[in-house]
């Protein structure tokens, strides 16, 4: 990996959270290596399924917090953030937008174990400018 890695993005699909933060523990010790300032954002949806949520980014908002809350990233200088839209257009956005040098996130959704590689992950691998990092 290459030593220059000084901003870490790491997506994280709040969904699949109770199930698997390898993505983010791994975000987590990079930046710690690197001494890298790392992102943590997750994407709400531009049309929620559930209509109880009527305000997307502030629901989502508190979930990430809840989130890192339970994950706390210790001493790692970090930065938490919604973002909105198709989530694979916003994190490869992001990303080019705080000049991430490396993206850490997961293949797929956890319950699927058929997929090598999901259809978000793959995007992002094929649209970043920076390296990504797909935790299997």
């Amino acid at each position: 990996m290459p030593s220059n890695i000084r901003t870490i993005l790491c997506p994280v699909n709040l969904r699949h959270a109770a199930l698997d933060t390898r993505a983010y523990e791994i975000a987590l010790h990079q930046a710690r290596i690197h001494a890298a300032f790392l992102h943590v954002v997750t994407v709400a949806p531009e049309i929620e399924r559930n209509l109880n949520i009527y305000d997307s980014r502030k629901y989502w908002g508190e979930k990430l917090q809840e989130f890192l809350t339970a994950f706390p990233p210790g001493d790692v200088a970090h930065k938490a953030e919604v973002l909105t839209g198709a989530v694979h257009r916003a994190i490869v956005r992001y990303a080019t937008d705080v000049e991430a040098d490396l993206i850490v996130m997961e293949s797929a959704n956890p319950r699927v174990r058929d997929y090598l590689l999901g259809t978000t992950a793959s995007h992002v691998v094929t649209h970043a400018l920076c390296s990504v990092y797909v935790v299997r």
